[in-house]
């Protein structure tokens, strides 16, 4: 086969067919196109040889060349610089044929015309593909990357190892195994909607990272199919989910007369029913937020009776007391619905019954009234007084207003007066016990 030289109107129509295929700027294309000449020129001319190919936009015609920089006449070639592909000429010379030229102009110093052989030919097709993908990577990028946390649809175009191809018009996304349901199966065809994660312009997979698992995905569909949240008459506060399993979603309006819940369920439960088939099943439990943690909890329990709710600020901790029937159902199982209940108020939850909050509170309140009666010297109807009272330590007797004592039925302020200064001496005592053995 003969070797021709490469260029004019075949040159643009091959931009102009690729252009059109792929969505890409012509002068994309083109300028891919400039970029794999050169490279296949070096084959030809040498590695070191820094070649440049331009085409014209309008004939095709191809113009190979390379730079020439204009140096002074005593300017030492440096090693790195021919190393490069740098080629220098000096100033005296060059203005033999232009006196206008000055130091560090560029002159363009033409090479033959490149005849394609097939090695060069491959090299190029190699080139042109790859940067066509580059090209196209970038397009989806700009179209998309205001886009995500959306949901997003397509259709299954291909089905790998690892996970879907999905096709969403002139762009691919994938969809990994772990960002699927356990319940989730398509087919080569078959619609599916999911939630843009991120976007990966690195990797050799698609641009587009779709998830089904992430809890978003579920803010989104309410979002979808809730008219009053898409117009943030509704806003959803939190959500904890499960997937494939159970998800929580707190919700909360400013206006009284909207019930948020309500909104969410729909008539007859149409508008959480569309969600829960998208989601192949996975249970919903719609919560009405609240500012109050104990409220808040109450409501996440939804019908679970709650006889008591202790909030521990310092330990970011609440203690919800349940009767002892509920308690399995509180939990849930494997613990799954106070994980979620937890991580939908944002406060670490104990569940527990009444039966061992009780036992509980008696142990605490016979530890404490023990303690006073030993380290007081106090006695034990008095200890217990004070226990009663919700004085739960020394430390708290010590640092109390005598007025707030001796207001405690069948004590005056003698006898509060009396039992602050105890309450002091003892921790005086002990924090000097400390010192001296810290000492020793």
């Amino acid at each position: 086969m003969k070797n021709k030289n490469f260029g004019g109107n075949e040159i643009l129509h091959v931009a102009d067919a690729v252009a059109r295929d792929k969505g890409i700027s012509k002068d994309s294309i083109i300028k891919a196109l400039e970029e794999a000449i050169a490279i296949a020129a070096k084959r030809k001319y040498g590695a070191n040889i820094n070649v440049k190919a331009a085409i014209n936009r309008n004939l095709g015609n191809i113009e190979i060349y390379r730079e020439v920089l204009v140096v002074k006449d005593d300017f030492k070639v440096d090693e790195d610089d021919v190393n490069k592909g740098v080629k220098t000429i000096k100033l005296s010379e060059a203005r033999k044929d232009n006196p206008d030229l000055n130091e560090g102009d560029l002159i363009k110093e033409i090479l033959p015309p490149l005849e394609i052989g097939r090695l060069n030919a491959i090299s190029a097709k190699q080139v042109i593909i790859g940067k066509v993908k580059e090209l196209e990577k970038e397009k989806i990028f700009e179209e998309y990357r205001d886009r995500v946390g959306e949901i997003l649809n397509g259709i299954v175009e291909k089905i790998e190892a690892n996970g879907y191809i999905i096709k969403m018009g002139s762009a691919e996304a994938i969809l990994k195994k772990d960002q699927t349901l356990k319940t989730d199966y398509y087919k080569l065809g078959d619609r599916i909607r999911a939630y843009l994660l991120k976007l990966d312009k690195d990797s050799n997979d698609p641009t587009l990272m779709l998830s089904r698992t992430h809890k978003d995905f579920v803010t989104q569909l309410f979002k979808q199919e809730v008219p009053e949240i898409y117009d943030k008459v509704i806003e959803v506060k939190n959500i904890a989910r499960d997937p494939g399993s159970r998800t929580k979603i707190s919700v909360y309006s400013t206006d009284s007369s909207i019930d948020p819940v309500g909104s969410c369920v729909g008539m007859r439960g149409a508008r959480v029913q569309a969600i829960i088939k998208e989601l192949q099943g996975e249970k919903i439990d719609i919560v009405k937020w609240s500012e109050d943690p104990a409220t808040y909890v109450v409501n996440a329990l939804g019908t679970i009776r709650v006889s008591k709710v202790v909030i521990d600020e310092d330990q970011n901790r609440i203690e919800v007391v349940v009767p002892e029937e509920d308690q399995s159902q509180a939990i849930g199982r494997r613990g799954q619905n106070v994980k979620l209940i937890s991580e939908l108020i944002g406060w670490r939850i104990n569940i527990t019954t009444e039966e061992l909050e009780s036992s509980k509170r008696q142990e605490e309140f016979t530890r404490i009234t023990n303690l006073f009666m030993e380290v007081l010297n106090l006695e034990e109807i008095l200890a217990q007084l004070l226990a009663s009272e919700g004085f739960n330590s020394v430390e708290s007797l010590a640092e109390a207003d005598m007025k707030a004592v001796a207001s405690v039925e069948g004590l005056d302020e003698e006898i509060a007066k009396e039992l602050i200064s105890r309450a002091k001496e003892y921790l005086g005592n002990e924090e000097g016990t400390e010192t001296s053995s810290n000492k020793e």
